[in-house]
């Protein structure tokens, strides 16, 4: 659960910080972290929100797939609390649930479309470093999406990749948002 980061958590103040809290209260139910530590830099934090606010109005993909790919890769960097807020966020948007809690395990469980389970291969070979995506994985995700979808995805992966690894720079971790709302635990990565 939450508890010290690298660098240190700053006081939200004045009247946008107040703003920010309630926001970030209402939608999580308590203040995120990574909030409290880009404070620090609200350059940074408004590019961020800005990024956020972008990427939501996004259409030309499936919100499942969005959602799973997103969990695959953050669960490969091994940001817990970017793990537990996109299974929450899943909850909370009315996504499937049921596969969102499998995405750390998805290459055992059998609750996965083969459409779903490219989409989280094409976000892990995105993650590595090296990134290994093939001309094959890209070539069956555009024969089954189309070209906007497949920026699409492409382009909230890297968003993904982007928050996970900042996070895990910070020593951010789960602040417990699923288990706030009665969500089951998401099933654990199996071992490498």
């Amino acid at each position: 659960m939450a508890g010290n980061t690298r660098i240190p958590k700053a006081e939200l103040t004045g009247i946008y910080g107040a703003l920010i809290k309630r926001m970030s209260r209402k939608m999580l139910g308590d203040v995120a972290e990574p909030v409290q530590v880009a404070w620090h830099n609200r350059k940074v934090l408004n590019f961020s929100f800005a990024l956020g606010r972008k990427a939501q109005k996004w259409n030309a993909c499936d919100e499942n797939l969005k959602s799973f790919a997103h969990m695959a890769a953050v669960s490969l960097v091994g940001c817990s609390f970017c793990l537990d807020l996109g299974y929450f966020m899943a909850h909370n948007a009315g996504l499937d649930e049921a596969k969102a809690r499998e995405v750390p395990r998805w290459r055992e469980s059998d609750v996965f479309t083969p459409l779903e389970r490219d989409v989280m291969a094409y976000a892990e070979a995105m993650t590595v470093t090296p990134p290994t995506v093939t001309d094959e994985m890209s070539a069956r995700l555009l024969a089954q999406l189309g070209a906007a979808a497949l920026v699409e995805l492409t382009a909230y992966v890297a968003l993904a990749n982007l928050a996970s690894r900042t996070n895990t720079a910070f020593g951010i971790e789960s602040q417990g948002f699923s288990s706030a709302c009665a969500l089951r635990p998401l099933a654990l990565r199996s071992p490498a």
